[in-house]
């Protein structure tokens, strides 16, 4: 096998030294010197004076100013014009992942160079974990320790070749661009990151080299040797004077890494993704080579600043022009990291959207397609390994797996965190009443916002609801649900803030998207809450009390059964209601009528509703709700109502040609004004309703009609009928719909007289 010969060879043209006053020699030359391999060293003095020490090692000063500030674009022709790559790519990170470590060793161990090691930190903190995986991680590539061996032994002969050219040029005091220059032409076949990596590299070699002697040459005799003949002088003892050089020197160090792993991460960029003809790359690739070439210039600077210790003894002195050098070379690498990471954002940008759209795509075509279970669907829309339990059971406190909700129906209760108490409430009693429960389960599913995802980690409002008012399954945590299941979410499901009650077939099929209306009208006997099943419930419903307020209120089903006379009333005027109240009950009394009275009070219920609730319940004028928990009752009462608006509409129904939707529209109204009204009805058969304005006087009056009433069965028949017979001078009716109804319709007829409304567009804002 052939000799590899490391060194350059001998040049056949010497270029004499400039005499130096003192008797030294300077190896610095001017721009016409040839390329630094045709020099041999030439050192006539045994022992060097402190000039000659100073010279040693430098890099020509003549090339400086003009580089650092001459035409990046000649600067990138020239670069470029050294650049002929023929060798298949190949991946450094190993390479890279060893260098890293030697400059993580390679630190003064003195204790007065602390400062120092605090500098080297700023190496460490490039994250090895970051550093050794790709940007495309999700791409099937596997790193084994003899594939890495492999890429190590491949490269190892360019490595020291190129180590041993860095060690002759900086001796040789040739310029510093010409050198920068010889050595891309040497590394040409190389792809750029693989040119940076390798001349880092060489130059970890004979850094690690220098601090390997400098830890071992007071407890290892041959690192004392080695520094004896290499006449490196006490860094323990010249720590302070040597300080602020190595702070320098691992400054820029600590850009070279950064500024080659930027590149090596533009190298990394999935193809399937970005091509490297797109613009973006281009646009971005295009600053790389002068990145390379600052790079290798900054290592050779690093280089002669370590070769200027070696022979200097005590007399090293301590060079401006050099420190400035590499400062400016560091602040230099940092501008050129600043560019690059923004252009890699792009990129990474870019590709983050085609990959979120491409997984998008999958994501639909997978709720599209059918399956024979539900988990296909439940593990696409939430994040979990084969190991995690990422559901939690509000009632049993216990996290589970997402199998516990293999081939049941799954209700995704779909919210953001500012889900209103009254509605967790309400579908907390209806959860707990439900004889199907094996049948389906409800799931939570908190979507919150998703830059304040991670944040919410430790969000209490979050965590206050999934443990003490969501006694069924809930999503662990909302960083667990795939940010593909949110956008099909908001985009196909609609969803923006109000709750949504979605249901997923045990073949994981949506089979309703907004099943909350069926909840709070039918409650559980809605199950398994599809289209057909609405439409079946619908067909057997008429418009009655038990419709109207039959689950509100569990004394209700009790008062229908013992054939009472049933009244519900609302409104805020608490002087009205005592009136009414006192009315209904003399009535009743002379009739010898059971009459129970139920206050619903207002839509939207506020601060007056509440005062009349007290009022009520104190003066026992009427039944109320729990006093405790009267304000989700009458939320309840109207929500429900509504519901049946919306599930009706959804079904194609209009005001016109469906009865409840009218009846509903007039109950609306109803409310609407600012009088009372009221609804009595026999158990569930005469039903009757007024504005409080008719009411009051027809009730006050009862005497004039109480002997139409030969039979109690008949009282809220010929109470239908005295009403009709009331028709005032003056009336003001009015149906205020909310902006979130939906559909509105276009033809709305009065109650009280049957002609068409007028429609106005109303901005309201009432305090009590």
């Amino acid at each position: 096998m052939a000799t590899r010969d490391f060194m350059p060879p001998p040049s056949t043209d010497k270029v004499p030294p400039a005499r130096i006053p003192g008797g030294g020699h300077s190896f610095v030359t001017d721009h016409a010197i040839k390329p630094s391999k045709e020099h041999e060293h030439h050192t006539p003095n045994p022992i060097p004076s402190s000039a000659q020490v100073a010279a040693r090692g430098r890099l020509g000063k003549a090339d400086r100013a003009p580089n650092f500030f001459s035409s990046d674009d000649a600067l990138t022709k020239q670069i470029v014009g050294t650049h002929a790559p023929d060798m298949e790519d190949l991946d450094v990170r190993p390479v890279l992942s060893i260098v890293e470590d030697i400059m993580r060793l390679a630190r003064p161990s003195s204790a007065d160079t602390t400062h120092v090691a605090q500098t080297q930190s700023h190496v460490d903190k490039l994250d090895d974990k970051v550093s050794h995986i790709p940007y495309h991680h999700d791409d099937k590539i596997y790193h084994t320790a003899e594939h890495d061996a492999e890429i190590v032994r491949v490269l190892a002969y360019p490595i020291n070749k190129t180590s041993c050219e860095i060690i002759c040029k900086c001796a040789g005091g040739g310029e510093s661009h010409a050198i920068t220059m010889d050595l891309l032409k040497s590394l040409s076949s190389y792809s750029w990151d693989a040119k940076v990596v390798i001349t880092l590299a060489a130059f970890s070699i004979n850094y690690g080299e220098f601090w390997l002697v400098e830890h071992q040459h007071t407890k290892n005799a041959l690192a004392k040797n080695i520094a004896t003949l290499k006449d490196l002088p006490d860094i323990i003892a010249h720590a302070g004077e040597l300080r602020k050089k190595f702070e320098a020197v691992l400054s820029l160090l600590t850009q070279v890494l950064k500024v080659t792993h930027c590149i090596i991460e533009f190298k990394e960029l999935p193809p399937l993704y970005i091509s490297r003809e797109s613009p973006e790359i281009t646009a971005a690739t295009a600053h790389i080579p002068t990145a390379v070439y600052w790079i290798i210039r900054g290592l050779l600077t690093c280089s002669s600043t370590l070769l200027n210790l070696v022979g200097s003894g005590r007399e090293y002195v301590t060079s401006t022009a050099e420190s400035w050098e590499i400062q400016n070379l560091a602040h230099k690498l940092s501008v050129i990291l600043e560019h690059l990471q923004d252009q890699l954002k792009h990129c990474k940008d870019l590709i983050d959207r085609k990959k979120a759209e491409d997984a998008y795509i999958a994501f639909k075509k997978l709720m599209e397609s059918a399956h024979i279970d539900n988990m296909k669907v439940l593990r696409a829309m939430i994040r979990s390994r084969e190991d995690q339990r990422p559901l939690y059971h509000g009632s049993r406190r216990t996290n589970e797996r997402l199998e516990e909700l293999r081939l049941k129906y799954v209700l995704l209760l779909i919210s953001d965190l500012e889900l209103p108490h009254e509605e967790l409430n309400v579908l907390h009693l209806i959860y707990n009443q439900h004889s199907m429960r094996h049948e389906y389960e409800v799931l939570w599913f908190p979507i919150v916002n998703s830059t304040t995802s991670t944040a919410s980690l430790t969000d209490p409002i979050f965590y206050d609801l999934r443990n003490n008012h969501m006694p069924w399954y809930s999503v662990d945590h909302p960083s667990l649900i795939e940010p593909v299941a949110i956008r099909y979410i908001r985009e196909v499901w609609n969803f923006v803030h109000m709750p949504m009650l979605v249901v997923l077939d045990p073949q994981g099929k949506p089979s309703n998207l907004d099943a909350l209306p069926m909840m709070w009208i039918w409650g559980s006997a809605a199950f398994p809450f599809t289209k057909a099943q609405e439409r079946a419930l619908w067909a057997d419903t008429t418009w009655n009390i038990q419709l109207l307020a039959d689950a509100i209120d569990p004394r209700i089903p009790d008062w229908i059964k013992e054939n009472y006379v049933i009244c519900i009333y609302g409104g805020d005027d608490i002087e009205w209601i005592r009136k009414f109240t006192l009315a209904a009950r003399a009535a009743a009394t002379s009739l010898h009528i059971h009459l129970e009275m139920l206050y619903v009070g207002k839509r939207n219920p506020k601060e007056k509703v509440r005062l009349c609730h007290e009022v009520i319940d104190k003066e026992k004028l009427s039944n109320v709700f729990s006093v405790t928990e009267y304000y989700d009752y009458v939320w309840y009462f109207w929500v429900r109502l509504w519901s049946m608006w919306n599930s009706k509409k959804q079904m194609g129904m209009t005001v016109e040609n469906d009865r409840i939707m009218q009846e509903i529209m007039d109950v609306l109204a109803l409310d609407s004004s600012e009088k009372g009204w009221a609804v009595f009805s026999r158990a569930n058969f005469e039903i009757t309703k007024s504005n409080g304005d008719k009411l009051l006087p027809v009730l006050e009056n009862y005497r004039d009609w109480i002997y139409k009433v030969d039979d109690p069965n008949k009282f809220v028949m010929v109470l239908d009928e005295e009403l009709k017979r009331v028709h005032p001078d003056h009336h003001c009716n009015r149906l205020i719909l909310p902006g979130h109804a939906g559909y509105i319709p276009e033809r709305v007829v009065c109650s009280e007289c049957g002609k068409t409304m007028d429609k106005y567009v109303m901005y309201r804002c009432c305090t009590d």
